[in-house]
């Protein structure tokens, strides 16, 4: 079983791939077949698929087979926890830069000559 941070590594690995990410962007409008899929995109069904295991692999993307037709959804927790990992990252470095504009201000600092 994979840890939290091996999971981020992968939903990041994942997400660093412009198509995957395209993929992605569609698949949060609603479930789409891999055909739907790759209509739009310049490349082989058998390449989307394989950046499809990708998503897959990394917990993004789920898909189950009906007959001939695989479909795939978005996993809203996995995407969630890589939204809170930046969300808590945002927040330290916005108290960081807040105190070094504090710092940087002129005229607040009591060393300053008047």
């Amino acid at each position: 079983m994979l840890n939290h941070g091996e999971s981020l590594d992968l939903v990041f690995r994942a997400l660093g791939d412009r198509t995957r990410r395209a993929l992605v962007e569609r698949l949060v409008r609603g479930p789409a077949s891999v055909s739907e899929l790759a209509a739009p995109l310049p490349m082989s069904l058998a390449a989307v698929v394989q950046h499809l295991q990708v998503l897959e692999t990394a917990g993004i993307v789920r898909s189950e087979k009906v007959g001939r037709v695989r479909t795939c959804r978005i996993e809203p927790s996995v995407l969630r926890a890589g939204e809170h990992w930046l969300g808590h990252q945002r927040t330290a470095w916005e108290s960081k830069l807040d105190r070094l504009g504090d710092f940087l201000e002129p005229g607040d600092s009591e060393g300053n000559a008047s």
